[in-house]
């Protein structure tokens, strides 16, 4: 019975032989297709390694250094690592996504939300860690968690040049001053390579160099660091002694016409930029305009003696202090009385300058303005810089040509004015700008005869002498010559009576002009707003410095210093 049972349940040769044929067939199928996936078309296989292994990874070109002049580091780059996640290769427990919160100082729930973008293959957790703070990152070990070098931009002056600098995004890219200008001189070109990593994020092979990074090239800036720091702390004195809204200051080489220091108030911090306040951002001396007041005459009195009516000793009748024209008055700040032109700029006369300017042609007085560059941007290829404001001589009516004799009526940047005084600096050639280092002098336009800007030089240095309005700007030692303004300033289209802009723009020493300051203090409320006794003392206290650190020597006779305290006080109001 048993060997019936047996002989019942044995299998059938033909399904036997079929089964081991089936077998057959899917093993010689298998090997045939491992043949050619591995062999014959293994590119599927690599795509699919690639994709879970393999990393294009970015090298970020090095930003170019900016120096000053001497070439001390102004702006300099240091390494910095990001944190970037692969969402669909991350695998993390609770209590690694607190400590990776903790260590990135990114909070938990956004943290979460990064990780879990799984459509996406690269998201950013923390960009510019310091090294030693993304290596603890990593000793976490968590998958789909890697490192990315970049660079950040640090400022070793910090505030002191931060207008003229400007700073860098989070990219490292120019969002504002000359790191915006030289963009592309200074941030070079970034590179790539292929990479293979393991699932903790740690490269195990570099498989090849797909573009090799372009380093940015350096840049030197004609700033001196040095008068840099001594214009910034002077400046800065001014506008907290006088309690003022504003203030800016330029120094410029009078030969060259090379920006030497540059300085704004308020300013920023560009090391720290999470939170910038965009007024404290602002370039004053090139991006913003104000009315020069009477720094304006100098070039009134220049385009009257350039047209041959009027020599220095030419008398004008200034009396009685007041003149109308039509239902405007012009007013001088102290009455006079018969003046010579050279007494015009010493007592500042807003009348002499009026009776001056109204006895040329509009086009020809529009022309002596527009030569000196009021009107025209400075093209100091500092981004946003201004072109003031000088409108056609055709619209002019006489009270609008009698009072931009004496700078209301224009307007006009710090930089540019302080570039139109070059005139008097070199025998009246205006100077071309630069906030760059120049290897040879440019070449500048003749606007005025040489004998006319060395006319209104001598004229400018009574200025600074008892009778003048600005004893204070005095420097000892050397000769000095300049012009001050105080001008109401204009709100809302009418000038406010009890607002007022402060400047003084000089050059020392007279005998050879190396030198020129200008200086505005913008609504100053403590008291005092004249030009001569806000931004004149001022301008000697970095002129005397400058003028010393750079060797100049001494032009003035023993006797030629007179103590500013027994001066009387020249007002002057516009």
């Amino acid at each position: 019975m048993s060997m019936a049972r047996a002989q019942t349940l044995r299998m059938p040769l033909w399904r036997s032989r079929l089964l081991v044929g089936l077998l057959l067939f899917w093993f010689l199928a298998l090997a045939a297709r491992s043949l050619y996936l591995q062999g014959l078309h293994n590119d599927f296989l690599r795509q699919k390694g690639d994709a879970r292994y393999s990393r294009v990874i970015e090298i970020t070109a090095h930003r170019g250094i900016i120096t000053d002049r001497n070439g001390e580091p102004l702006a300099i780059s240091t390494p910095v690592e990001s944190v970037w996640a692969s969402p669909s290769d991350v695998e993390i427990s609770a209590d690694k996504i607190n400590r990776l919160a903790g260590l990135t100082e990114v909070p938990v729930q956004e943290l979460r939300k990064k990780l879990n973008e799984n459509k996406k293959e690269f998201v950013y957790i923390k960009r510019q860690m310091p090294p030693d703070q993304a290596e603890q990152v990593m000793k976490l070990g968590v998958p789909g968690i890697f490192l990315q070098r970049e660079y950040r931009r640090y400022y070793p002056a910090g505030e002191v040049v931060a207008h003229v600098l400007g700073f860098t995004g989070v990219d490292d890219n120019g969002r504002e001053g000359m790191e915006l200008a030289y963009q592309n001189w200074l941030g070079g070109k970034p590179g790539s390579r292929r990479v293979i990593k393991d699932r903790l994020g740690h490269i195990i092979e570099d498989v090849e160099s797909i573009r090799a990074p372009q380093q940015g090239k350096p840049l030197a800036l004609s700033i001196d660091r040095n008068l840099q720091y001594l214009a910034f702390r002077e400046l800065t004195q001014a506008v907290e002694l006088h309690k003022a809204k504003a203030g800016a200051i330029v120094v410029l080489d009078a030969k060259t016409g090379e920006v030497l220091a540059m300085a704004n108030q308020p300013t920023y911090n560009p090391n720290n930029r999470e939170k910038l306040n965009p007024a404290a951002m602002r370039n004053r001396a090139i991006t913003d305009l104000y009315e020069p007041g009477s720094t304006m005459k100098p070039f009134t009195i220049a385009a009257g003696l350039e047209s041959g009516k009027y020599k220095p000793e030419t008398q004008i009748q200034t009396a009685p202090g007041s003149m109308t024209i039509g239902p405007a008055t012009i007013h001088d700040a102290h009455p006079e009385g018969l003046l010579t032109v050279s007494q015009v700029i010493q007592k500042s006369s807003n009348v002499g300058a009026a009776k001056i300017a109204l006895s040329l042609e509009p086009g020809y007085m529009w022309k002596a303005l527009h030569n000196v560059g009021i009107g025209t941007p400075p093209r100091s290829t500092y981004p946003g810089e201004v072109s003031g404001r000088l409108r056609p001589y055709q619209t002019w009516r006489p009270i609008e040509q009698a009072t931009m004799a004496f700078g209301h009526g224009l307007s006009v940047s710090l930089l540019q004015l302080a570039r139109a005084y070059t005139v008097f600096a070199d025998d009246g050639e205006l100077k071309p700008v630069s906030l760059l280092k120049l290897d040879e002098p440019a070449v500048g336009v003749q606007v005025f005869s040489p004998n006319t800007a060395r006319e209104v030089l001598k004229m400018m240095e009574t200025v600074t002498q008892s009778g003048g309005t600005a004893p204070r700007a005095q420097v000892i030692g050397y000769r000095v010559a300049g012009k001050t303004g105080t001008a109401h300033k204009l709100v809302n289209g009418e000038y406010a009576p009890n607002l007022y802009v402060a400047s003084f723009v000089g050059l020392a020493p007279v005998s050879n002009p190396r030198l020129i300051v200008a200086v505005m203090i913008d609504q100053p409320s403590d008291g005092e707003y004249y030009g001569g006794t806000v931004a004149a003392p001022v301008f000697s206290k970095v002129m005397a410095g400058a003028l010393r650190m750079l060797g100049v020597p001494p032009d003035a006779p023993n006797n030629y210093f007179v103590p500013p305290e027994t001066a009387p006080l020249v007002k002057e109001v516009v």
